[in-house]
């Protein structure tokens, strides 16, 4: 039985043949989870709550493909979304984000010899992971983002970066020794178009090494994480997707592996003429996404009841409930469960959000040092990773609050 097979037969999909696959370009995807009024921005620094709650939305319409496992918001419109205006992504004020971010360029560049070489990143945000591998021996680098602040890199190795705020395209398809994207390729629509772009630009540089890092849908499937699908996430992508698309553009993988606690993927890759097919390790079947596929699609309603149910016994009993990140996990989160008064407010460590809004529901986002004062009865975390530093933080600050996590 094929993927789309399994999912006819169990009812849990609307199979649309008039779909196209971006990734692999095959026909026909299976609709199975379907929500309207998202935020279309999670990043956006919002300056007032009748702007958070003003918000432009769009829907999600996420799309399976029985081909290659790859899962898409068939409903995405890039046109309404601009990541060149007060688009604050940057996880980097996370003590743990930085360890791990410090680890992989050390990886990468140890790995791959760049020392001296020449990286090009896609996506490359405020440039600090860029600069972090200058830092530690890469010769020079480009980076690309049209979020990208010259007055937030403050590094002798920036002198070696040259930043470009703009898209990547075929204006910047430059030939380097290795091409680098992390958590960009799940905000792109059109996920095949650009690996074959990525692919062309080293035409002539069969040594080249192209290194990528993104969430696994796998888990988030697993887990009915639903805090973790929003509209900036267009593509879904499981180990064996990934590799599958990669493959098809042209490139030997020669790596695939799970980061940041099973969270990530990261898949290391060379251009080649006739690419290997032997599989990684841990490359899934299409058929096991179907299956995880459906658990998401059978566990939605009750995890989503769970959350309400918890959020407004904590209200009822006179409690204070404070969210802890206001990026687009938080965003996701109060949105998808319509809980604007139980959770009164969002705290990040991030001091560019401090006394901004989260998008959708309107929530001031503050300063730890706020809950001195504010506090809270509980604490949701909206991401596990954390717990530990969180805690820590609290205890710091005096605040005796519950905490738990997503």
């Amino acid at each position: 039985m094929s993927a789309i097979d399994h999912l006819e037969a169990e009812g849990l999909g609307d199979l649309r043949p008039e779909l196209v696959c971006p990734s692999c370009g095959g026909s026909g995807l299976a609709i199975f989870h379907e929500q309207d009024n998202v935020p279309v921005h999670s990043c956006r620094l919002v300056e007032s709550r009748e702007e958070a709650l003003a918000f432009p939305r769009g829907a999600l319409r996420l799309g399976f493909c029985g081909h290659c496992g790859f899962i898409s918001n068939t409903a995405y419109d890039p046109t309404l979304q601009d990541y060149s205006l007060s688009y604050e992504e940057t996880q980097s004020f996370s003590p743990r984000f930085r360890a791990f971010a410090r680890e992989l360029a050390d990886h990468w560049v140890e790995r791959y010899g760049l020392q001296g070489k020449e990286v090009l990143e896609i996506g490359s945000g405020k440039g600090e992971f860029l600069v972090l591998m200058a830092e530690l021996g890469v010769g020079r680098g480009i980076g690309i983002d049209p979020g990208f602040i010259e007055e937030r890199i403050d590094s002798p190795a920036a002198d070696r970066i040259t930043f470009v705020t703009d898209y990547y395209s075929e204006a910047y398809a430059e030939a380097a020794d290795a091409v680098v994207c992390r958590h960009t390729l799940e905000h792109i629509h059109a996920t095949g178009a650009l690996v074959r772009l990525v692919r062309r630009s080293l035409r002539q540089r069969p040594d080249a090494v192209v290194l990528f890092e993104l969430p696994d849908v796998l888990r988030v499937l697993d887990e009915i994480a639903f805090w973790d699908i929003y509209y900036e996430h267009c593509s879904y992508f499981t180990p064996g997707s990934l590799a599958r698309l990669f493959r098809h553009a042209g490139f030997d993988v020669l790596d695939l592996a799970l980061a940041y606690d099973d969270q990530y993927i990261l898949i290391e890759c060379r251009p080649a003429e006739v690419p290997s097919s032997a599989p990684l390790p841990l490359e899934e079947e299409v058929w096991a996404v179907a299956e995880h596929v459906a658990r998401f699609r059978q566990g939605f309603a009750e995890t989503i009841s769970h959350w309400r149910s918890e959020l407004a016994r904590a209200r009822e009993a006179g409690r204070r409930t404070v969210i802890w990140g206001a990026g687009s996990k938080g965003v996701s989160f109060l949105t998808t469960l319509g809980v604007a008064d139980e959770v009164e407010y969002a705290v990040d460590v991030n001091p560019y959000k401090h006394g901004k809004y989260v998008a959708g529901t309107g929530q001031r986002i503050v300063a730890p040092e706020f809950l001195r004062d504010c506090a809270p009865d509980l604490v949701v975390a909206m991401n596990p990773i954390y717990l530990d530093e969180i805690g820590t933080q609290l205890a710091s600050l005096g605040v005796s609050a519950e905490l738990v996590a997503v």
